[in-house]
C-alpha cells in the first residue's frame, strides 16, 4: 500500500469512554473477593457491559447468583443508569426477598434512590467493590468475557 500511496479508509468503531463520577460512599466490601461457599440467592452480585445495536451503543445489567453463576435478572437499553440496574431487579427470576447481599463495584448507576428504595424493601444489604479495584467483582466482570 505504501509503494503505491494507498491509504485504507477503513475505520474500527470505537466505544468512547464516558467518564462518571463513581460512586463515593463509604460501604464496607463485605464480599471480600470470597466468591465460593454461597448458599443459593444468598449473594448477588452485578456488572454493565455496552454492546454495539444498530449502530448505536447499547447497555447490559445483569443479575449473577453466585451460588451457581445462574443470571438470576438482566436488562438492556440505551442509557447507563439506575433504571437499567432497577430493571433487571424487576426482570428477576427469584423472589427478592431471598436475597442477603448485593455486590457491585462502584458505580454511579448503582448508587441511586430507587435502587436503595428496593434494597431496604427486601432487606438485602450492599457491598461494594474498593474504589478502582475490579478484582473485588471479578465474578460479575468475568461473566462478559465468555457471553
Amino acid at each position: 500500500m505504501m509503494k503505491h500511496g494507498l491509504v485504507s479508509n477503513y475505520q474500527v468503531k470505537q466505544y468512547k469512554n464516558h467518564k462518571s463520577k463513581s460512586n463515593e460512599e463509604w460501604v464496607e466490601n463485605e464480599l471480600d473477593r470470597d466468591f465460593n461457599g454461597k448458599k443459593k440467592h444468598q449473594v448477588i452480585v452485578s456488572d454493565l457491559t455496552y454492546v454495539r445495536v444498530a449502530n448505536k451503543w447499547h447497555y447490559i445489567c445483569v443479575l449473577l447468583d453466585l451460588f451457581n453463576r445462574e443470571i438470576i435478572g438482566h436488562s438492556a437499553g440505551p442509557k447507563k443508569d439506575a433504571e437499567l440496574v432497577k430493571q433487571a431487579f424487576m426482570n428477576s427470576s427469584i423472589r427478592l426477598s431471598d436475597i442477603e447481599l448485593f455486590h457491585t463495584d462502584r458505580g454511579s448507576e448503582f448508587k441511586n434512590i430507587a435502587i436503595e428504595e428496593i434494597l431496604t424493601a427486601f432487606d438485602i444489604r450492599r457491598s461494594l467493590s474498593s474504589p478502582g479495584c475490579p478484582y473485588d467483582n471479578a465474578v460479575a466482570e468475568a461473566l462478559y468475557k465468555i457471553v
